[in-house]
């Protein structure tokens, strides 16, 4: 009886890990009642293997200490309830996702299901993005592009054009990489066309964070794999960009001054990097507690602002290092960056270890697509929306989930 149970939640498992990133591209209630039964699923078939909860992987000890980090900010939070629920709980499930990935991804067949997936995600986006500048709605939930500076951005099924240009950006490397480097044939002629559209997604959210985060993945690429075309068309685009811009976007260069900082960031996002740094100060510990970072903003806003703009009384950091510099102190974000460090150096291993070509593709796009990530989190808070978070710990949990691969290839030698 028990091994037939443990037969079907790892099916229910293996599935689930399948179909979640796909779809993030359609909606968040599916996405957390999955990722809900993927946790029970986990948790239950660790519990009838008499396995260890979590797997040992490199990051263990960083992530434990930033769980607990997490916990302590607690007592420095306004909001007991809201650091709990939102912020120690909901890591808590990014944590079990993280191992449910790492532990579970066992073969190449699975592998090749979960990159279907993504695919058929930044399809669907794409496509949903393409159809909703041109008819004025996107056709899963209706919603209409916005309009900024005369630009028609899109934002697909997610609520705003930089959410959107996050989960494309971030999922997006892995299929260019593979495009690039591994697949032939057929093979490669289709996804060219699924990277050319996924690129034309991206491009229609004109979100800057996003444009940036994707330049600098590809760019990663193509020096890992010395690609010398790559990286020569990136520089020849670079030296273009200012003159193919949109006519929209060269005045607003202009009436930023063509300050770079100003013309990334906007200075509505620069007045609340000012205003947290506020907040870090006074609190620079412990922070102001786990997900009470707009609870607490109003309290620490200058007054006047910079260059007299007026932010919300509730808004993100629009930066993920300051957010959590601001909630878990300088604490939670030094164990953060010790965690990141470990984690690259993993996937550094993890990819000069890998002998088969297909996984170390795999394995060196998922480093590009974290790269994407962290870079589009220096202008957002993309760590702090549950739409799109967990696209960076389902990254992690397949960048170590290939770990197995490694191990195995050692002991096929021996």
């Amino acid at each position: 009886m028990v091994k037939l149970l443990l037969t079907y939640l790892d099916r229910i498992i293996y599935w689930l890990i399948i179909i979640i990133p796909f779809f993030i591209a359609i909606a968040p209630a599916p996405v957390n009642i999955f990722m809900g039964f993927l946790i029970a699923g986990f948790l239950v078939a660790r519990y009838l293997r008499k396995e260890r909860l979590f797997g040992k992987t490199a990051i263990n000890l960083s992530l434990l200490l930033f769980f607990l980090v997490t916990i302590l900010s607690i007592f420095n939070s306004v909001s007991l309830k809201d650091s709990f629920k939102g912020g120690a709980l909901r890591l808590l499930q990014y944590i079990f996702i993280l191992f449910a990935l790492a532990e579970s991804v066992r073969d190449r067949k699975h592998l090749k299901r979960i990159i279907f997936s993504i695919t058929a995600g930044l399809i669907l986006a794409s496509l949903d993005s393409v159809w909703q500048v041109i008819t004025g709605h996107d056709f899963i939930r209706g919603y209409a592009p916005v309009v900024n500076i005369g630009l028609v951005r899109a934002t697909a099924s997610f609520k705003d054009s930089n959410n959107l240009g996050i989960y494309l950006s971030a999922f997006a490397p892995l299929i260019f990489g593979l495009t690039g480097y591994y697949f032939k044939h057929k093979e490669k002629i289709l996804f060219i066309f699924v990277s050319v559209l996924t690129l034309t997604g991206i491009i229609l959210t004109y979100s800057r964070p996003t444009l940036l985060a994707i330049y600098t993945a590809l760019f990663f690429l193509g020096i890992a794999r010395r690609d010398k075309v790559l990286i020569s068309l990136l520089i020849i685009f670079m030296l273009i960009a200012p003159f193919i811009a949109p006519k929209s976007v060269k005045d607003w260069a202009k009436q930023v001054d063509y300050n770079p900082v100003r013309f990334m960031c906007n200075d509505d996002r620069i007045a609340i990097y000012r205003n947290s740094l506020n907040m870090i100060r006074q609190h620079p510990v412990i922070g102001v507690g786990a997900n009470t970072f707009m609870k607490n903003y109003k309290t620490y806003k200058e007054s006047p602002e910079y260059r007299n703009v007026v932010t919300s009384d509730t808004v993100y950091a629009h930066n993920n290092f300051l957010h959590m510099a601001g909630e878990l102190g300088l604490i939670g974000l030094g164990v953060f960056i010790w965690l990141l460090y470990k984690l690259f150096v993993e996937s550094k291993n993890i990819y000069y270890l890998l002998k088969d070509e297909y996984l170390k593709v795999i394995a060196l796009s998922l480093i590009a697509c974290l790269i994407s990530f962290l870079v589009n989190g220096l202008a957002e808070s993309s760590l702090f929306h549950s739409r799109v978070a967990i696209v960076f710990w389902y990254i992690c949990g397949l960048i170590l989930s290939l770990r197995k691969f490694t191990i195995a290839k050692e002991q096929a030698t021996v």
